[in-house]
């Protein structure tokens, strides 16, 4: 094992890392920037003012251009959380993801349109439990912008089943936070590694600002 400055050059030695690179047919997913999420004082919430603001401006981006956009939130109907299955036995503030609430509504500082998509899930991954999938390969997508939260969490096993499902995973790193600055170092190293691209806000807006002049 290799530790601190060492693991960038391990991993580059072992050909790890590679760029994928955008696709032609971009959609944005907005991983749970709900209310429950977005409110530090919440037991589910964390400061995330700097990645709603990046992620309004891909936003704008996406809107101009028409490229289509998913919101996701996370929200349970059942009494005890029994929809949740197993995952809400580890962690308590689950039960702030109540069905119908103010908390799983998307954060009203979002840039939202009318046209933009909602995705209701109950487990990490956008794609587990839902038909993702069947809505971007109708429209013929072949890249996910992701942004939100958690780094380590949500927005993580979006972009591993994204890869999985055929889907180019870019990661915006100003767009994406975590409550733990550690875990949410060490998830983005560990995607760009294995499994999604890791981009810098600015050259995405660039790559979409593009769209409108091909």
């Amino acid at each position: 094992m290799t530790s601190g400055l060492e693991d960038e050059e391990f991993f580059r030695e072992r050909g790890f890392g590679l760029t994928l690179g955008f696709g032609k047919r971009p959609a944005v997913i907005v991983v749970d920037l709900i209310n429950a999420f977005t409110k530090p004082d919440l037991p589910l919430g964390c400061e995330l003012e700097t990645q709603i603001e990046s992620t309004n401006k891909l936003l704008d981006a996406a809107h101009q251009v028409r490229v289509p956009i998913i919101f996701s939130t996370v929200a349970y109907d059942g009494d005890d959380l029994e929809d949740g299955g197993l995952w809400p036995l580890k962690h308590k503030g689950s039960a702030t993801l109540r069905a119908g609430t103010e908390l799983v509504e998307v954060d009203p500082k979002i840039h939202r349109d009318r046209s933009d998509m909602l995705l209701v899930k109950k487990y990490a991954s956008c794609f587990f439990g839902t038909d993702l999938s069947s809505r971007l390969t109708s429209r013929q997508i072949d890249t996910v912008i992701i942004t939100g939260c958690s780094t380590s969490g949500c927005v993580r096993a979006t972009a591993i089943d994204a890869i999985q499902g055929g889907f180019r995973p870019m990661v915006v790193r100003e767009a994406v936070g975590d409550r733990s600055v550690a875990a949410h170092d060490q998830s983005l190293f560990d995607l760009r590694a294995k499994y999604a691209d890791v981009v810098s806000l600015d050259d995405t807006l660039r790559y979409l600002q593009a769209m409108a002049h091909p």
